[in-house]
């Protein structure tokens, strides 16, 4: 039996992985390791949580001892790397707990990794670090008719994607230097359920929810790539399997929507499923201060996991969008008990003496 272990597996996007793979691989053991901080929330996985391929171990990836300990236990054949401090306006305020995180945290896996791999009977044969990054890594384009290709070069713009740009750099730089088996992926704006309601699109659907302002900076100018969650789940478990190592796979949904118009499009959205006259929504709708290092546009050309790999997104945004408000309504205990933290301290209380 195959041990893949998934870090940041209670997260929002690392959630919808674990899903994927304990349903889909059931001679498979997976281990979802997550620190369960305020973004961590295991209530995204109560539909799989008895599985007998399952298992949750709370742990932190700045913890060299804890992991190397870890991997000497569970023997792991494949890392599906997500544990991520991901928040920009969080890494503004403080950048420090994104560069252990974000950095120290990965070279502890990597270093862990190679060191429980290499002493091991048949070395790195069969085993995979994969790494799961951003588009924000590239910087920000400004001529409309250019995309992120995997070859673009890196210019991170604020302490968050500075950090994940220096944990791509340490990825790569194992596997030149070890020899490790790596691969890596940067990814577009993703969005669906569970997506934690300090991010943009269930901000606005809770706000709409409570009548409450709809923050939007700037002028609503900046233009991002949005991608619906499951589609990026599947394209790691495509990455995973079938990618080849050393490379690097952009995935994106080919679907830029400045910011301003997706907020009118959810307002619309929303206004129709609440039973709201068109335009209520709307009138919510605030500009704020723009912050700090915004970039103008992100937009991610998927062509090579397209040719080579035979991925493609499965949802129009429209439709995507549709069913994430819909889950949001049909869920509002979830976005009730994240927003007042009390599942937290559920879990915390669960997890604290093991």
């Amino acid at each position: 039996m195959k041990t893949i272990v998934i870090t940041g597996g209670a997260g929002f996007i690392g959630s919808h992985v674990v899903r994927l793979f304990v349903t889909k691989y059931p001679e498979f053991r997976i281990i979802n390791l997550d620190k369960l901080t305020y973004a961590g929330n295991l209530a995204n996985l109560t539909d799989i949580e008895d599985a007998p391929n399952y298992t949750f171990v709370k742990g932190d990836i700045t913890d060299a001892s804890f992991l190397e300990g870890m991997f000497a236990e569970i023997q792991p054949d494949g890392i599906i790397h997500l544990a991520a401090e991901s928040h920009v306006d969080r890494s503004i305020t403080d950048p420090l707990s994104f560069v252990m995180t974000n950095v120290v945290g990965t070279a502890n896996l990597l270093n862990a990794a190679k060191n429980h791999w290499k002493d091991s009977e048949t070395a790195f044969e069969g085993k995979r670090f994969y790494h799961v990054s951003t588009d924000e890594v590239y910087g920000s384009l400004h001529n409309p008719e250019d995309f992120f290709l995997e070859t673009t070069a890196y210019d991170p713009q604020s302490p968050y994607s500075a950090s994940k740009a220096a944990s791509d750099h340490f990825v790569r730089a194992y596997g030149n230097t070890y020899k490790m088996p790596v691969v890596l992926s940067n990814c577009s704006n993703n969005y669906g359920p569970n997506h934690f309601p300090e991010k943009l699109i269930p901000l606005l659907i809770h706000n709409i929810q409570l009548n409450k302002p709809l923050p939007v900076y700037g002028k609503g100018e900046n233009i991002r790539d949005w991608l619906y969650v499951v589609d990026h789940a599947r394209a790691i478990d495509t990455i995973f399997h079938n990618g080849t190592l050393g490379e690097t796979y952009n995935i994106g949904g080919f679907n830029e929507w400045k910011n301003i118009d997706l907020v009118h499009l959810l307002c619309s959205i929303m206004d129709r499923k609440l039973g709201r006259e068109e335009g209520t929504s709307a009138k919510l709708i605030t500009y704020v201060t723009d912050r700090a290092g915004h970039d103008l546009r992100y937009a991610i050309d998927a062509s090579k996991i397209m040719n080579e790999l035979g991925w493609e997104p499965s949802l129009q945004f429209e439709e995507g969008l549709e069913k994430t408000v819909d889950w949001f309504l049909a869920n509002h205990e979830w976005l009730d008990n994240v927003t007042s933290g009390n599942y937290q301290s559920y879990y915390q209380g669960m997890y604290a003496n093991r």
